[in-house]
């Protein structure tokens, strides 16, 4: 059937499946139409502009025959096609370009990312403004995806160990993806994958099962062994949707796929835009509860074993809210990390820490937990320096507890400011030693006084958690550091750590976290 006999309904379903470029030009030379690969590869904008602003060397005129003619087309950035145009009647054409003409690595530069070769943010949302305009817009679904700490391969190896991963990255996507599929970088490690012509949510899911598998496979680049995985937020046109609703339904679940743990994949589902106001409310009402002094410590003891006293108290935050009650930290502290606010809130504790801390009997330590944030602010000498003379704590008497990951992101800046700390005075320790993959090294490099084993090996009753015990046990010993055992709980669960030569404990067999003004009870309870 020729063009000019199918309706204009039919004419929108051929035209949107065909997988390469097609454009309509009408009788006055501007462009009425361009399906979704015309738009991902010349630009979504191009609709409404004169066919002679796209390809300067064809003359609109040529293209008003009665039939079919051949022509080769060339766009102001030089970039040339193959392409057959076609009457539609009352004066208009439609051109398309030869299939194969034009791929993922020929897209004009000024729609193209210099460093992948991908789809820009532009590009990528034509096509899927394009997708989901047709009448088979439900078979479309929508991959956002994001890079696994990766920040820290740039913050560590450098940007052009970073840059490296970027493309070899993108090589991956390529691979995994089928080519009639469009695949964009909006920025950074962020990539966004059009999905076309699925059956069913299965299809998005074995893409996404894909892609964790690949991109999270090893690395080797400049003699760098690298792992980095990826989380992905998956959206499916289920209805009517607005391509950026769509984009942003597949950034939600992004966002929980990271926050479960990351490495993995996440369908978006109607209640995550609850749970992103839920957490946009929570931010607002963190930032205020500095100022409204809705924060208080909590102090848990941890007993030298020998001796069986009290040595210390870890100071725990906690969040008095006058309408949420108390609120664990577990629903805060995710959020005050990510949007920065940790430092002020570090700085508040520390402070406040030292001053209640000061008027405790003899030489009763505080430990006081550190965000990795706090080294990047280049702050926590100062403010430490500040509490300990605001005060009059002796330096001696503070214990900060330093997680893994404080130590994998500018590894010179960090290791002089724990050599600085350890030059005032004040104890260093290792807090939820065994979860990170690269602890060992850590011990060697960096001056710790003390190692804190994390509670999942103190609570696991198998072969492989007490062989932890006893090697880090042994481990300590050696290096002349001090040994805490987290979260004890049970008779039992002290009798191990007894029998593994752990020095000191902590957990709520030996004291529960309480308010600074029944620190004092407790203590003499203890005598």
């Amino acid at each position: 059937m020729p063009y000019s006999d199918l309706t204009p309904e039919s004419s929108a379903r051929i035209l949107e499946s065909l997988q390469n470029p097609v454009i309509v030009i009408d009788a006055g030379g501007d462009l009425s139409y361009a399906n979704a690969a015309a738009a991902a590869h010349l630009g979504g904008w191009i609709v409404g502009l004169s066919f002679s602003d796209i390809f300067p060397d064809v003359l609109h005129s040529t293209l008003n025959a009665d039939t079919p003619s051949s022509l080769r087309l060339t766009t102001r950035q030089g970039e040339s096609f193959d392409a057959l145009a076609n009457p539609l009647g009352g004066g208009s054409t439609c051109i398309s370009m030869w299939p194969g003409s034009v791929t993922s690595s020929h897209l004009a530069p000024a729609y193209q990312d210099d460093l992948t070769g991908l789809a820009l943010r532009n590009p990528f949302m034509a096509a899927l403004e394009a997708a989901v305009g047709t009448t088979e817009s439900r078979h479309v679904a929508v991959l956002c995806l994001d890079l696994d700490r990766f920040k820290m391969i740039n913050d560590t190896l450098g940007h052009g160990i970073g840059d490296q991963l970027l493309k070899k990255v993108a090589d991956r996507l390529r691979a995994a993806c089928r080519k009639e599929d469009v695949i964009a970088r909006l920025g950074g490690d962020e990539f966004v994958i059009l999905q076309k012509g699925i059956v069913g949510a299965d299809d998005a899911e074995k893409l996404a099962g894909r892609l964790v598998d690949l991109v999270g496979r090893t690395y080797v680049l400049s003699g760098h062994t690298i792992n980095v995985g990826v989380s992905i937020g998956v959206a499916i046109v289920d209805g009517p949707v607005q391509p950026r609703d769509l984009l942003r339904n597949a950034d939600l679940a992004l966002y929980e796929a990271k926050r479960a743990g990351r490495g993995r994949y996440r369908f978006f589902e109607s209640g995550m835009d609850a749970q992103l106001h839920e957490r946009r409310e929570l931010e607002i009402d963190l930032r205020r509860a500095l100022a409204l002094k809705q924060f208080q410590l909590a102090y848990q003891p941890f007993v030298d074993l020998e001796t069986d006293t009290v040595i210390g108290f870890e100071a725990l935050l906690r969040w008095s809210h006058p309408t949420r009650g108390n609120v664990p930290p577990l629903s805060f502290i995710g959020v005050a990390e990510e949007n920065g606010l940790i430092v002020k809130i570090g700085e508040w504790v520390l402070t406040t820490a030292c001053m209640e801390a000061a008027g405790w009997p003899g030489k009763l330590i505080v430990a006081v937990n550190v965000s990795p944030l706090q080294f990047k602010a280049d702050t926590l000498l100062e403010t430490v320096s500040s509490a300990l003379a605001r005060s009059g704590l002796a330096p001696e008497r503070l214990e900060l507890e330093i997680t893994e990951g404080a130590l994998l992101a500018d590894t010179d800046n960090v290791l002089a400011t724990l050599h600085a700390l350890r030059a005032l005075g004040v104890k260093i320790s290792m807090d939820d030693f065994g979860t990170g993959y690269s602890s060992l090294s850590y011990l060697q490099k960096f001056p710790f006084n003390k190692i804190k084993i994390d509670r999942s090996f103190v609570s696991g009753d198998d072969a492989d958690s007490e062989a932890i015990l006893r090697a880090v046990s042994g481990l300590g010993s050696n290096l002349g550091m001090a040994i805490t055992a987290e979260g004890v709980e049970t008779a039992e669960q002290l009798k191990r750590i007894r029998e593994q030569h752990c020095t000191h404990v902590q957990g709520y067999l030996t004291g529960r976290p309480m308010a600074q003004a029944q620190v004092a009870n407790f203590l003499s309870e203890r005598l």
